[in-house]
């Protein structure tokens, strides 16, 4: 059997690279108020793992000390705070107050939010390589050898291992490879592989937008600024995108860009990526851009994996 189940309920379950999570046939949807504890190993992922569930919409906090974890959970309650999904992260990076983890988790639990915890493993090998790639002191040997540290973080974290809702073995994953298996495995695969793609129209006289994952210039096609009736319509009017797709250098165009971000595409889903923001921009931000923007908008909306979203920065100024 090869479903995926969604949180928060999560079989009993430890996840080992190269074998099916979550075989469990039940189905289950995400509940009214969803609250994930990450935590396990130092050096095991924490980071990448809340990434994964930032990229599908959670709010996420880093580190965060096992008693406000507790607050977190008043906050789901509050009318108003819009908060329906969180994931948190609580390791040993929060010395003492860790030792409360378990208790704050039971009265989570006894009040009925049924807190959902992953916990994340490595093997010895795998996380002393680690340390020794970053050349990070282990939080529990900060004077000592990374093995010490590690050994004496397994017998601390023994009990909480126990608890989890999910165990998952990270030695042989990357951090993409752990990203993608989180999406696709806990999360469901319509939340994972896709990637979250942003078409950002703007205008260079207004300057450059600056989260620009690539940005294409377009000021080489016609300009409709020059035609008086054009002028005031943007690149969402037909009769622009006709004037500035009309001569052959917009064909031209397309027959080579689509291609490259056909090829793009997946390439960078493969990577782990999961966010991208293309800029396109012309004069003013008003007509080419926009054009442009709505032809790429259309032919990669067929993709399956990818999701498109476009942001016109300046076609609401003056002209």
């Amino acid at each position: 059997m090869n479903s995926k189940m969604k949180i928060p309920n999560f079989p009993r379950a430890s996840v080992r690279p190269g074998e099916t999570a979550l075989t469990n046939g039940d189905s289950a949807n995400l509940s009214e108020m969803t609250l994930v504890v990450i935590t396990g190993h130092s050096g095991a992922g924490k980071s990448e793992a809340i990434a994964a569930f930032e990229d599908v919409g959670f709010f996420c906090v880093d580190n965060l000390p096992p008693r406000m974890i507790g607050q977190l959970g008043e906050l789901f309650r509050h009318e108003g705070s819009g908060v329906k999904r969180a994931a948190v992260v609580s390791d040993v990076r929060g010395g003492e107050y860790f030792d409360e983890l378990l208790q704050v988790l039971d009265e989570l639990t006894a009040d009925g939010l049924q807190p959902t915890v992953l916990f994340l493993e490595a093997d010895e090998e795998a996380l002393t390589d680690r340390y020794k790639e970053t050349r990070r002191r282990h939080p529990l040997a900060p004077e000592g050898r990374a093995i010490e540290g590690i050994r004496a973080e397994q017998k601390l974290l023994a009990p909480l291992r126990e608890r989890a809702s999910v165990v998952m073995d990270t030695s042989g994953l990357s951090g993409a490879m752990l990203r993608k298996r989180i999406a696709e495995e806990l999360l469901g695969t319509d939340a994972g592989g896709r990637l979250a793609l942003t078409l950002l129209t703007f205008g260079f006289k207004n300057g450059p937008p600056r989260d620009a994952d690539l940005t294409l210039d377009v000021r080489f096609l016609p300009n409709p600024h020059y035609v008086d009736e054009l002028r005031p319509l943007t690149g969402q009017d037909e009769s622009v995108r006709r004037y500035v797709e009309s001569e052959t250098q917009a064909g031209e165009f397309y027959g080579r860009l689509m291609p490259l971000l056909e090829f793009l595409v997946p390439a960078y889903v493969a990577e782990g990526k999961s966010h991208l923001t293309i800029a396109i921009g012309c004069t003013g931000g008003r007509h080419r851009s926009v054009t442009v923007a709505d032809r790429i908008r259309r032919d990669l909306s067929r993709r399956d994996d990818v999701l498109v979203r476009v942001k016109h920065r300046d076609v609401e100024l003056d002209d």
